[in-house]
């Protein structure tokens, strides 16, 4: 796992790489804001993971355009997390940030900063809630 820089040394952060990490995330709580989506757990005690690890993820659709605008998005938001997550994270807990069409990449910096700061606490002052349960696979809408 690849670790995020940061200007505070103890509290370690680490990047998301697997697809079951993300999946745990999606199911578990989650605030929109105007410039990303946050989705956020809290890990189990009983999981390999280092107790004092906060860990943060990425992603952004085809919705968002091309490669390079999907990058572009990605950069912002990674930035967001290194300035913020050492401060206000939480060791314990899994982010995954979702960039939005036509707000991560060209809304104001400064903004997307405040909001990712509102967004944490207001997601850890949430109650932690079960799983929301996913779809079978195969399963359709009718």
């Amino acid at each position: 796992m690849a670790a995020i820089r940061s200007d505070d040394p103890t509290r370690p952060t680490a990047v998301l790489r697997q697809r079951a990490d993300f999946l745990k995330a999606a199911s578990a709580q989650r605030k929109g804001m105007p410039g990303f989506l946050l989705q956020a757990r809290k890990r189990r005690e009983d999981e390999p993971v280092a107790p004092d690890l906060i860990r943060v993820g990425f992603t952004c659709s085809k919705k968002l355009g091309n490669a390079v605008a999907r990058n572009r998005a990605k950069r912002r938001l990674r930035e967001i997390a290194r300035a913020v997550l050492p401060k206000a994270g939480r060791p314990g807990w899994d982010y995954v940030l979702v960039g939005r069409p036509e707000a991560t990449a060209t809304r104001d910096f400064a903004a997307m900063l405040a909001e990712f700061e509102t967004v944490l606490t207001i997601i850890h002052d949430l109650p932690i809630s079960p799983p929301r349960p996913r779809k079978p696979k195969g399963s359709k809408r009718k």
